[in-house]
């Protein structure tokens, strides 16, 4: 630190010393400042400018040194130089204050700052650069933090001086009228019929409601910067259309007609979406066909003896398209109709933020709409690899439409949707070589979670190999070849079929939003409402984020129709607490919450307690004797962070877990309910014993052994 901002330091500390020394805060309450209105008034009255001028100086320096007292200053400047002249001074003196106080901040600390924090400075400064302005207007008008830190932080960002003091300037403006209003009316109080004049109860009216005045001011101050060059319809065809009827968009039409507002859905492929034509629903039905299939490898342990099945592979997926075709009426385009929606097949073009042109077979529809909400889903995320786009390959999407088994097939990815068809596949008699290129499969998942899956994959003849990264497919006279590189070295491996599952990327493009310039990374970007840039237009589902779950884009989709339909009035944040998620493989791996990895990588202390499913009765009557309870709780607490579950019927065992979560139940809550015996829920009372044994009042137990000692006396 050099001399000079030694000298400055100095200077300060030196003056906000002397305020506590010295006991100026005396002067700056309303007792004080009543007590003295006379003598101060009479004062003014014979030196104004001077008394002006003095007023001014001592709130500009109050405010720069952040001592208390301002609000006092403020109500001080109404009662002493009336509304008009008082709202000058306060105006006035608080920006100057406040634009000292924050040139002191850049002089002090921003090289500082700059130097310690130069990347996160970095993106600060070009969002400052944006948006600065108005996120300064928003602070002050409905302030989050004290004015005192919001003139230190924006000190070290790239803000310009000139715009920090006007910003500041009009954003404390009407804040300050209504202190300085509310000044000249509280210092007449003298005699209890004071209290109920008409101004001073409108003085309190106002201080009441200015923040929500604020909030509406800041609300219009955004809308008309946002829709700036958008012309607003006088009226609307509708007040939502859905863009998209998958698992977000069906819920927030239903939704919608239900509160009877005026919905259109819009699908321009098939209702429904990836989970009932393309994910959940088709990879379940082929997981269970796999289970079957390995039902003779597991009943000899029960004194049971099946022959070696005989697939009939075409049968196989005919059964998983007649299980979508006995769910599609749930999601078909009738039912919503009955149920109030309008629904549209057809593609979706958003053309400014309140109308959506709709292509179908009859031509272009032409809707204005209030609201939109964009739920276009996502699909399988393919990568560069030399080679893969010249050939056949498979992805979650197109798999159901083969009606010929595979003998040799590559599965890249090691995710839930790469470990579920993986092991579907291999357990129908398919050769399936897996490559991963992490060290171990379900990433998200504590290791010794995937452990317990990555020993099942390879008891189902699974060749998993794991850090082995594809580096390109050749087409040979033999047939296709995939490389590999595994430890710097090169591997080929042939295949007749190769299954792209290493992730999904939202559906981005095609519907307007470039046009709009609607923000999108990986994912279209929202606030904690689902809003994007526009607030009447909002996303919720897999093209939203950050889960890529059927649950919870239905969880979203509640949020993103009542947000919608009822702004401004209320709104409210999506809530994502307590998601839960499985892998359906065998075994199966479901997890609320955080695990081990997450509340390490957060930050966050835990205990770890845990029940081996080995040792459960009905696991072992039904030959389920594997896997585990782990449950992640506040140290020294029964508080539950998280649950992770590893064995048969994982999913539905997690629902207990799901529920104390949400509604705040801790673990001596399972273990005082009573569980059927025997079932494999008992596995969640039982890990909950464990806690309760490890946290045992040891001096309150010494007490009572003492006790019954003293009673066999």
């Amino acid at each position: 630190m050099n001399s000079k901002r030694i000298i400055l330091v100095a200077i300060i500390v030196a003056l906000i010393a002397s305020f506590f020394v010295l006991d100026l805060n005396q002067y700056l309450t309303l007792e004080s400042l009543k007590s003295n209105q006379q003598d101060l008034a009479q004062y003014i009255e014979a030196n104004w400018l001077i008394a002006f001028i003095g007023y001014l100086v001592i709130y500009a320096a109050a405010t720069a040194l952040s001592v208390p007292g301002a609000a006092i200053l403020t109500l001080g400047a109404g009662a002493l130089f009336g509304f008009g002249w008082g709202l000058l001074l306060a105006s006035f003196a608080s920006s100057i204050g406040a634009t000292l106080a924050f040139l002191a901040s850049r002089f002090l600390l921003r090289d500082w700052v700059k130097n310690t924090f130069s990347k996160k400075l970095e993106s600060i400064d070009k969002g400052v650069e944006k948006d600065g302005a108005f996120y300064l207007l928003s602070l002050r008008l409905v302030p989050i933090f004290p004015f005192f830190i919001i003139n230190l932080v924006m000190g070290v960002t790239s803000i310009k001086t000139w715009t920090y003091y006007w910003v500041s300037q009009l954003g404390m403006l009407i804040g300050t009228a209504v202190y300085v209003n509310a000044g000249t009316q509280l210092v007449e109080i003298n005699q209890l019929s004071d209290i109920i004049s008409t101004d001073l109860i409108l003085s309190f009216v106002l201080l009441g409601i200015f923040p929500i005045l604020a909030k509406f001011i800041l609300s219009a101050l955004q809308q008309r910067r946002v829709y700036k060059g958008w012309k607003k319809p006088k009226k609307f065809d509708r007040n939502l259309v859905v863009i998209g009827a998958g698992s977000a968009g069906l819920v927030t039409a239903y939704i919608a007609a239900a509160i009877k507002s005026k919905v259109t859905l819009v699908e321009r492929h098939k209702m429904g979406g990836d989970c009932l034509n393309t994910g959940c629903v088709p990879s379940k039905s082929i997981l269970h066909a796999s289970k079957l299939a390995h039902i003779h490898h597991t009943s000899q342990n029960a004194g049971v003896t099946y022959e070696a099945p005989k697939i009939d592979f075409k049968a196989v997926m005919n059964k998983v398209h007649s299980v979508i075709k006995s769910i599609e009426p749930h999601d078909s385009v009738e039912r919503y109709e009955s149920l109030g929606v309008n629904v549209s097949i057809g593609n979706a073009t958003i053309i400014s933020p309140w109308q959506v042109d709709i292509q179908t077979e009859n031509g272009v529809e032409s809707l204005t709409t209030r609201n939109i909400v964009i739920a276009t889903g996502a699909r399988a995320f393919v990568p560069d690899i030399p080679g893969l786009k010249d050939i056949d390959y498979l992805t979650a999407d197109n798999l159901w439409e083969i009606t010929e088994q595979p003998k040799r097939m590559i599965v890249l990815g090691g995710g839930p949707i790469g470990c579920e068809l993986s092991q579907a596949f291999g357990r129908l008699g398919t050769h399936v070589t897996q490559i991963e290129r992490g060290d171990q499969v379900l990433s998200k998942e504590d290791p010794d979670a995937a452990k317990h899956l990555q020993t099942q994959l390879e008891k189902d003849g699974i060749d998993l190999r794991l850090n082995t990264s594809a580096m390109a497919v050749e087409t040979t006279s033999e047939g296709n070849v995939l490389v590999v590189e595994f430890e710097g070295k090169e591997q080929r491996i042939p295949f007749d079929k190769i299954l792209v599952a290493v992730g999904r990327q939202a559906n981005l493009t095609g519907f307007g939003l470039e046009d709009l310039g609607i923000e999108t990374d990986r994912t279209i970007i929202t606030n904690d409402f689902l809003q994007t840039k526009y607030p009447n237009i909002l996303a919720a589902g897999d093209v939203a984020g950050p889960y890529q779950f059927t649950h919870t884009a239905s969880h979203q989709a509640w949020y993103a129709a009542v947000n919608a339909l009822f702004r401004p009035f209320k709104t409210f944040k999506v809530d994502y607490s307590v998601i839960p998620w499985a892998t359906f493989a065998e075994p199966e791996i479901a997890t609320v919450g955080l695990n081990e990895m997450s509340a390490k990588q957060q930050g966050i202390d835990f205990e770890v307690t845990r029940y081996d499913i080995g040792g459960l009765d009905r696991a072992l009557a039904d030959d389920h004797a594997r896997g585990f309870v782990k449950v992640l709780t506040k140290p020294g607490k029964d508080k539950i962070l998280g649950a992770t579950i590893v064995g048969a019927n994982a999913g539905e065992l997690l629902a207990e877990f799901v529920l104390a979560m949400k509604h705040g139940l801790g673990l001596n809550k399972i273990l005082g309910t009573i569980h059927i015996y025997p079932t494999m829920a008992e596995a969640n009372k039982n890990v909950a014993g464990n806690w309760k044994k490890d946290h045992a009042p040891q001096k309150v137990l010494d007490f009572v052994e003492r006790f019954h000692t003293w009673r066999r006396k």
